[in-house]
């Protein structure tokens, strides 16, 4: 028996990274798997990881999944995402919000495309993908959404700057910052319907492929946290009861390492 039997979650970015990770970690503990991500066959993409390869995992351990591939960039890949993961498993009552991409350099120099790209992904997707999936969770009086979202969105403190002078990160920032508001707007829009929201950020850096593309952005002394640990804080947050964690905006190790108890707080809390 796992803490997600009976369940099925869309996972989002699931080809590689964190999304692979707690698609692993739910369908380990029972929940059947809508992996999302643009990547379905192996060497189709030039970074490692694809839907294909996630998919042989989860079934070679027994479990029930399905490969759902969309371009969350594309407005109209992601109308279809819900429904098709419905067909394939079921009523969908956790919905992870991970596929993010990230253009680093100074604000006034990126690029138009690049800026639409970022907001269309880790902003207008997730929030259209909670407009679709969330009234059926409500309906059956259950539900958990877990929004993937970083430190980058806090705030700069200062001036002076020495820490974010060349962090290359605004647009980013301005994107997790809205996934945040997202996340305690809406928990407080569905509080007491048995639907949980919550995102969750890395406490230290995460090398995924990814991100090792873009390394040399990353500081030398950047803390680094193992690579499960996301996956095990998302299944703190989505394993509660329903309705019973909400509207936290938490990190994985210090959630690891100082987990809440059930019950009610502050909506705007953060932990």
């Amino acid at each position: 028996m796992g803490s997600m039997d009976g369940r099925v979650a869309i996972v989002t970015g699931a080809s590689r990274g964190i999304g692979r990770h707690i698609a692993e970690r739910m369908a380990a503990e029972g929940a059947a798997i809508a992996l999302v991500a643009r990547t379905v066959t192996r060497g189709s993409s030039a970074l490692p990881g694809s839907l294909e390869e996630v998919m042989e995992g989860i079934e070679a351990r027994g479990g029930r999944v399905a490969a759902i591939r969309a371009d969350l960039t594309a407005p109209e890949d992601v109308e279809t995402v819900v429904a098709r993961a419905e067909e394939a498993l079921g009523p969908v009552d956790t919905l992870v919000n991970n596929a993010g991409v990230n253009f680093y350099g100074p604000a006034l120099e990126i690029r138009p495309r690049r800026y639409a790209l970022m907001f269309q992904m880790m902003v207008h997707a997730p929030f259209r993908l909670c407009q679709l999936a969330v009234p059926g969770m409500v309906g059956r009086g259950r539900g958990w959404i877990l929004n993937i979202t970083s430190k980058q969105a806090r705030h700069p403190m200062g001036p002076p700057y020495p820490d974010w002078a060349a962090d290359g990160c605004v647009p980013y920032g301005m994107c997790k910052a809205a996934l945040d508001r997202l996340t305690t707007g809406l928990a407080a829009e569905v509080h007491g319907t048995g639907v949980s929201v919550n995102a969750l950020g890395t406490s230290g850096l995460v090398m995924t492929p990814g991100v090792a593309v873009v390394s040399p952005h990353t500081p030398d002394n950047a803390p680094v946290e193992d690579d499960g640990a996301m996956a095990d804080a998302a299944l703190v947050l989505c394993g509660s009861s329903p309705g019973a964690v909400t509207g936290r905006i938490a990190y994985s190790m210090d959630l690891l390492e100082r987990p809440f108890p059930e019950g009610p707080w502050s909506l705007s809390a953060t932990f």
